[in-house]
């Protein structure tokens, strides 16, 4: 596992994917916050907090994060290498897990400048450092574990196709549906309860400061199922060959 990960994270920096999406990430997020007017512009919302930062990051990272795992095992198969990696003796969840924590990886690499966001609304407050630290790290919380589910579903979308574009929009989709779905579902039929089972329920939960464990074993729980569909859709291809 540990040599796939080196691999993979090797790779992301030896081309241009992994220095694109952070600096994509880091300059949407600036623009947004500090240039463009708008609800997500920090410096007309009128409270020292990271509030539109937290608002954003889910719908970049619904795009960003599929670029990042569309090529996990598409191109493994184009290449005709992931016939070698099944004949090596490593199993199929070690396979997962090493492009899986990678991937995590890279998008962690990519949040932790934003850190310098925390400190410049604390210094523009009207008093200095009167940020809600309670919010903030429970929102960063919320952050990686949506990160977690948002790979784990790339990974499974990239495992089921060999066409980067496909694995792209499968998983997008899906992280759209995962996250928004199930409240604009609850809105239709009028049930507020079907919106506890969307990313987006937990992910505001946690954003108010307060980290409850119902929370994070939905998040976990997410991430381990997209992550055995995966382990099965390997097996499957396997089984073909």
């Amino acid at each position: 596992m540990k040599a796939i990960y080196l691999k993979e994270l090797r790779s992301y920096f030896s081309s241009i994917t992994g220095y694109l999406v952070i600096a994509i990430f880091l300059l949407v997020t600036s623009l947004f916050l500090f240039v463009f007017d708008g609800e997500f512009n920090i410096l007309n919302y009128g409270f020292a907090d990271l509030s539109p930062f937290f608002l954003l990051v889910p719908w970049l990272f619904i795009f960003l994060i599929p670029a990042v795992t569309m090529r996990s095992f598409t191109i493994e198969r184009n290449l005709g290498t992931l016939e070698m990696i099944f004949t090596r003796p490593i199993s199929h969840r070690s396979i997962i897990a090493g492009k899986y924590l990678a991937g995590v990886t890279l998008i962690i690499i990519a949040l932790i400048p934003t850190i310098l966001y925390v400190y410049t609304i604390g210094q523009l407050g009207e008093t200095v450092n009167n940020l809600d630290i309670g919010s903030t790290v429970g929102s960063y919380a919320g952050v990686l574990l949506l990160v977690l589910c948002y790979v784990a579903i790339g990974i499974f979308c990239s495992s089921v196709t060999s066409n980067q574009i496909i694995a792209f929009l499968l998983a997008a989709v899906l992280c759209f549906i995962m996250y928004f779905g199930f409240e604009g579902f609850s809105t239709v039929i009028e049930n507020d309860g079907i919106s506890y089972l969307g990313l987006k329920y937990h992910y505001e939960s946690m954003a108010r400061g307060v980290i409850d464990t119902r929370d994070v074993i939905y998040f976990l729980s997410i991430a381990i199922l997209f992550f055995a569909l995966s382990e099965l859709s390997l097996k499957i291809i396997t089984q073909k060959q």
